[in-house]
């Protein structure tokens, strides 16, 4: 009877992990970001100072820079859960690292320019979700970004997340969403971030894989066409250039009946994306139809990881 009652399944209350969890998912579809004073804003700035300090042009300097950040946040963790109710710490850090309800709110932001026809706001709203310049884009292209961003960042701030909050608890939550940060603070390539970002780019890579799998395969499974997601993902996936955006936007496209892909230009640095889907380029309803997909994701993987960390905590 105790095994039972500490997996859940008798009169006792649900693990403590999983109902974390799940809080910490409705809360960030209830309340959002917070406006100020954001914890994942402070560890950018406090990112940003000891690149200042420890920077050089080497990949061994940027492997001890990821891994003292990411392991700091992953020990932060640790020392959170020790101090703090789990379910609560567990609650409040779910909601710090995860971004769905903004990324949506942003997604609408577009579109909603869109149909007042309102081309230079929606260009500049859409800096907010893309790196690529903007500044010439029209109306179909400003779309097609929205919609991409939309798909890689449901992977990257909702799914990812609670895959390693399931597996890994509050350093998990804590330590991945170190690793995305810096990923977009110097994984990027640049002449400053070729080396010293390296290992951050690759960490991203590594953590990102399993969230990005499951985001995919619950695209295909929720979306209109499944068919037509699978067939997108086997088929395009390996033509992007990112192993785990490639899957995930190849997915959207399938399941969405739509065509992404194409020429992004970063700061005149010109990427020729290979084309996924195999249906018109995405037309501005099409953001709505794709928001509604990746709620139906969200909400998903939060069942999905809360389960996890249910199984987990029974065989402990």
């Amino acid at each position: 009877m105790k095994a039972r009652n500490r997996c859940g399944l008798g009169p006792n209350r649900i693990p403590e992990t999983a109902a974390g969890l799940l809080l910490g998912y409705a809360a960030d579809r209830l309340l959002a970001d917070p406006r100020r004073g954001h914890p994942v804003a402070g560890f950018g700035r406090a990112a940003a100072a000891l690149e200042r300090r420890v920077w050089s042009d080497d990949r061994r300097a940027g492997v001890g820079y990821a891994a003292a950040l990411v392991g700091g946040a992953a020990l932060v963790g640790v020392a959170a859960e020790r101090a703090l109710p789990r379910t609560l710490v567990t609650a409040a850090a779910t909601w710090a690292v995860l971004g769905g309800t903004s990324l949506d709110r942003e997604a609408a932001e577009v579109g909603r320019l869109l149909a007042a026809g309102r081309l230079p706001d929606a260009r500049v709203q859409l800096t907010h979700l893309v790196g690529r310049d903007t500044t010439r884009l029209d109306e179909p292209e400003i779309v097609r970004a929205t919609l991409e961003s939309l798909a890689e960042n449901t992977s990257d701030a909702v799914v990812a997340p609670l895959v390693w909050g399931a597996v890994a608890g509050v350093p998990g939550l804590l330590g991945y969403r170190a690793a995305n940060t810096l990923d977009a603070m110097v994984g990027h390539r640049s002449p400053r971030h070729e080396r010293f970002g390296w290992a951050a780019a690759r960490l991203d890579d590594l953590l990102n894989l399993p969230g990005s799998r499951l985001t995919a395969a619950l695209a295909t499974v929720l979306g209109p066409d499944r068919r037509a997601a699978w067939r997108a993902w086997r088929r395009d996936a390996h033509g992007h250039p990112s192993p785990n955006a490639g899957p995930v936007e190849a997915a959207f496209a399938g399941a969405l009946g739509v065509r992404l892909g194409g020429t992004n230009d970063y700061a005149g640095r010109i990427e020729h994306r290979a084309v996924l889907g195999d249906g018109p380029p995405p037309q501005r309803a099409d953001l709505e139809r794709a928001r509604v997909l990746a709620r139906r994701v969200g909400v998903a993987a939060a069942v999905v990881s809360a389960t996890v960390a249910g199984m987990r905590s029974c065989r402990r």
